[in-house]
C-alpha cells in the first residue's frame, strides 16, 4: 500500500509496492535504534572524544549503506540503487548543517557533556519533519508535474549561493525564531543539566538547552527545502526516499563530533556542495524530456565528494607547509 501516491506517471521513476508491515517494521526498526543510542550508548552525559566519535559514525555509515542490501532484495536493484544515491545526496548535504550546529552551540555556549541529548531530540523532530516533507512533496509532484521546474530552479540557485559561500555565517541573536521563544516561554539564565525545562523556586522554565533545541530544528527545516527536492530527483517513491533520509539523519550526531574538529581542512566543501545541488537541480528539470541513470547520479555524487575531500586536504596540506 502506498501513502499520498498514485500511479507512476513515467517508466524511469517507477514506484515500489511497499505494504503498510513495511512501513511499520521499518520505523520500529529507526525506533529501536533511537533508543539504544539513547539508554545505551549515551545513557551518561559524557563529552564524545574524536575516537568515539569517528568509530559510532562509522558505525552508522555502514548501517545505512548496508540497508541497501535490503532494499535490494526486498524491491528490486532499482530501488537500491535510488536508494544509495538518495542516502549519499542527504549525507554530503548535511554536512552544512552540522556547522550550523556548531556555531548554534557555541553561540550558547553548550557544555560538550550536554551536545549529544540535544542533537538525539533534533534528530527525532527531524524524521518527522522530513516525512511530512516527503510525503507532501511526492504528492505535489504526482498531481502537479510542472512543479519539476520549480523545484529544480530552485536547486540550481541554491547551487550557485553555497558555492559562492565559503563561510558558515549565521546569527542565532538575529533569529526572529529565537526572540518568538523568548517572549512566549520564560528561558532561564543558566542550564540545568540535561534537562530542557527546570525550576526556579515555584515557576517552571526552559533552560537555554530548549532554546538551542528550537534553533536546531529551525535550521534543519530550513536544510530539508534543499534536500528533500534533490532527493526527489532521484525518485519518487515515498518509502525509498524517507528511508535514505531517515539512516542519514540517524548518523549526524556522531558526524557532528567528527567534523566540528576538522570543519578548517574542509576548505572546498561548499564547491563540492554547490556541483551537487546544481547537478540534481538539472537533472530534475530535464526528467520532462529525459531521466538521467541513477546510476549515473551516484557515480557523479560519488565523485564529487571525492575529489572535493582530496583537493581540499592537500589545499590545507599546502597553506600549512607554507605557513611553518
Amino acid at each position: 500500500m502506498l501513502l499520498f501516491a498514485g500511479e507512476a506517471s513515467t517508466a524511469d521513476l517507477p514506484r515500489f509496492d511497499v505494504s503498510a508491515v513495511g512501513w511499520l517494521l521499518f520505523l520500529a526498526g529507526v525506533a529501536v535504534l533511537l533508543l539504544f543510542d539513547l539508554f545505551v550508548l549515551h545513557k551518561d552525559a559524557h563529552v564524545i572524544k574524536p575516537r568515539e566519535a569517528a568509530i559510532s559514525s562509522a558505525g552508522w555509515v555502514a548501517l545505512g549503506l548496508s540497508f541497501t542490501l535490503v532494499i535490494w532484495v526486498w524491491l528490486g536493484g532499482t530501488a537500491a540503487t535510488q536508494y544509495v544515491t538518495g542516502y549519499l545526496i542527504e549525507k554530503s548535504l548535511s554536512v552544512d548543517n552540522v556547522f550550523v550546529w556548531a556555531v548554534i552551540f557555541g553561540y550558547f555556549s553548550v557544555p560538550k557533556q550536554y551536545q549529544h541529548r540535544v542533537l538525539f531530540w533534533g534528530i527525532f523532530g527531524a524524521l518527522a519533519l522530513r516525512a511530512i516533507f516527503v510525503f507532501a512533496g511526492v504528492a505535489l509532484l504526482s498531481r502537479f508535474e510542472w512543479l519539476m521546474f520549480v523545484f529544480g530552479a530552485f536547486l540550481i540557485y541554491t547551487a550557485v549561493k553555497v558555492a559562492r559561500d565559503s563561510e558558515h555565517e549565521i546569527h542565532p541573536e538575529h533569529n526572529p525564531l529565537l526572540k518568538v521563544v523568548r517572549r512566549v516561554i520564560p528561558v532561564s539564565s543558566a542550564y540545568d543539566g540535561q534537562k530542557l525545562f527546570t525550576r526556579q523556586g515555584a515557576r517552571r522554565m526552559a533552560t537555554p538547552l530548549f532554546v538551542v533545541l528550537v534553533l536546531i530544528e529551525a535550521t534543519d527545516v530550513v536544510f530539508a527545502v534543499d534536500s528533500v527536492p534533490a532527493i526527489l530527483a532521484i525518485s519518487r517513491d515515498q518509502f525509498v526516499v524517507f528511508s535514505s533520509n531517515a539512516l542519514a539523519i540517524l548518523g549526524l550526531r556522531s558526524l557532528y563530533f567528527l567534523l566540528a574538529s576538522v570543519e578548517d581542512r574542509l576548505v572546498h566543501l561548499n564547491k563540492g556542495l554547490g556541483i551537487i545541488l546544481a547537478y540534481v537541480g538539472a537533472k530534475m528539470i530535464l526528467s520532462h524530456w529525459y531521466h538521467l541513470p541513477t546510476v549515473l547520479s551516484l557515480s557523479v555524487i560519488a565523485g564529487v565528494l571525492t575529489v572535493t575531500v582530496v583537493w581540499s586536504l592537500r589545499t590545507t596540506r599546502k597553506l600549512e607547509a607554507r605557513a611553518s
